[in-house]
């Protein structure tokens, strides 16, 4: 079964996870993620135009979670704007997700809060997704 493209969000939140530090590469496709809270490590791997990851975007809504995408961002298969990492870094994602209910407002919050040029930020976001894409990830078996 293919993967579904993630919440445009998702590749804020893994560019985030990146600039933070929280990504670990084990070896050739393999990765593991810590949450932005630090209580939770996600496992992945993404080999073969397969991949797999225990977090809740991909296990229970089948689309490419945020540690996938960060994961291919630590391997160099995915772009990172280093501008924009920069302002990403100490986002605690889950609990402005809980606060605000809807990706659009987290969004419009950090956009505003960061000061991120929402236009450059959407047009990177273009371009990852549309990579992402091209990748056309199947999910991989348990």
């Amino acid at each position: 079964m293919r993967l579904r493209p993630p919440p445009r969000i998702k590749v804020l939140e893994a560019l985030g996870a990146v600039a933070d530090g929280r990504v670990k590469v084990l070896g050739p496709g393999r990765c593991e993620v810590v949450s932005s809270e630090g209580d939770r490590v996600y496992r992945v791997e993404v080999a073969g135009g397969r991949a797999r990851s225990d977090d809740n975007g991909t296990v229970y809504r089948g689309y490419v979670g945020y540690p996938i995408i960060a994961c291919l961002m630590a391997e160099g298969r995915l772009p990172v704007d280093p501008g924009l990492a920069e302002r990403l870094r100490g986002v605690a994602w889950r609990r402005l997700n809980e606060r605000f209910g809807r990706y659009e407002e987290v969004l419009r919050h950090i956009y505003a809060e960061r000061a991120i040029d929402r236009a450059s930020a959407e047009r990177y976001i273009d371009e990852v997704l549309k990579l992402l894409g091209e990748m056309r990830l199947e999910r991989a078996a348990p």
